[in-house]
C-alpha cells in the first residue's frame, strides 16, 4: 500500500528533480544526459582488490552526484517512477555484455525482507523489471531478457556499510541460496545478476556462487552504479576525473543510504 500512496502522491504534489532538484519535474532532461552519460554508455567496471568468482560486471555510471541522488530518491524516498530511467541505465549495462539476442535471465540479487518491508517496495527488482522492458523494445544484444528473481537470503547479513572488503566478503559468504524448486528455472540459459550498485563486489561474487551451485550459469552482472574503487583510473583524490566523465561528475563520492556491496 505505502508504494500505491507514493504513486497517487506523486500525481497531486509538486514535485523536483530528483538529481539537482529543479522543480516542477521528477527528472529533468540535464541529469537524464547525466545518467546515459552524454551518450557514452556503460563501462565494464572491476573492484580492487577483486573477489574470487566476480563474474565481469558492466555499471552504467559512477556512484556520485545527481546518479547517486536518483539511486537513493528511487530505493529511499519511494520516487516509484524513477525505476524507468534507472531501468535504461541498467539496460545499457546489459548491453555491454554482449549476452546476445536469445533467451537471457536477468537474477536480481535480493534485498533483506525487512528492508522490502520498510521500503514498501524491492528497488533492485523494479529496476530489473524495467531494464528487461528496456531490453525487449530493441534488438540485438539483451532483446529475449526477463527477470527472475530467484535468489534469497538464507540468513541474516550485517549492514556492510564501514566494513572493509575482506569483512564484506566474510560477512555474506554463503548468505544467498536460489529458493526451493526454482533450481530448473535456471537450468539451459545465460544468467546475468543486476543491481543497484556495485561497491567491492562482495555480494555479486556470492550471488553467483549461489546460481552456479544451483546449476545455473553467469555470464555476467550488470549495475546501474559503481563507486570509486570499481572505477580503476576514472576516480582521483576522491571525485571524478573531468577527462572520464565530464564536468559534473568531478565532486566527490559518498555512500551513505547505501551498504556497501
Amino acid at each position: 500500500m505505502q508504494g500505491v500512496w507514493r504513486e497517487l502522491a506523486g500525481l497531486v504534489l509538486p514535485v523536483a528533480c530528483a538529481g539537482c532538484g529543479r522543480p516542477r519535474t521528477e527528472l529533468c532532461v540535464e541529469c537524464r544526459r547525466v545518467l546515459a552519460r552524454n551518450g557514452r554508455g556503460a563501462r565494464r567496471v572491476r573492484p580492487r582488490p577483486e573477489p574470487a568468482g566476480l563474474p565481469r560486471v558492466w555499471a552504467g555510471v559512477p556512484y556520485a552526484d545527481e546518479a547517486r541522488a536518483v539511486l537513493l530518491a528511487h530505493k529511499e524516498r519511494g520516487a516509484l517512477r524513477l525505476a524507468a530511467p534507472l531501468g535504461a541505465v541498467l539496460a545499457g549495462a546489459v548491453r555491454g555484455l554482449r549476452p546476445g539476442a536469445g533467451a537471457l535471465l536477468l537474477v536480481p540479487v535480493p534485498s533483506a525482507r525487512r528492508a522490502v518491508a520498510g521500503r514498501g517496495h524491492d528497488p533492485v527488482r523494479r529496476i530489473a523489471l524495467a531494464a528487461a522492458a528496456d531490453l525487449r523494445r530493441g534488438v540485438g544484444e539483451g532483446a529475449g531478457a526477463r527477470v527472475l528473481a530467484v535468489l534469497r537470503q538464507r540468513r541474516t547479513v550485517a549492514d556492510q556499510a564501514g566494513l572493509s572488503a575482506r569483512q564484506r566478503l566474510a560477512n555474506v559468504a554463503g548468505a544467498l541460496v536460489v529458493r526451493g524448486g526454482a533450481e530448473r528455472l535456471l537450468r539451459g540459459l545465460p544468467v546475468v545478476l543486476v543491481d543497484d550498485l556495485v561497491t567491492t563486489g562482495a555480494t555479486l561474487a556470492e550471488a553467483a556462487r549461489a546460481v552456479t551451485a544451483a546449476g545455473g550459469r553467469v555470464t555476467g552482472a550488470a549495475v546501474v552504479a559503481a563507486t570509486g574503487s570499481a572505477f580503476p583510473g576514472v576516480f582521483a583524490d576522491g571525485g571524478i576525473r573531468r577527462d572520464s566523465f565530464g564536468e559534473r561528475g568531478k565532486r566527490g563520492l559518498a555512500a551513505d543510504g547505501y551498504p556497501g556491496k
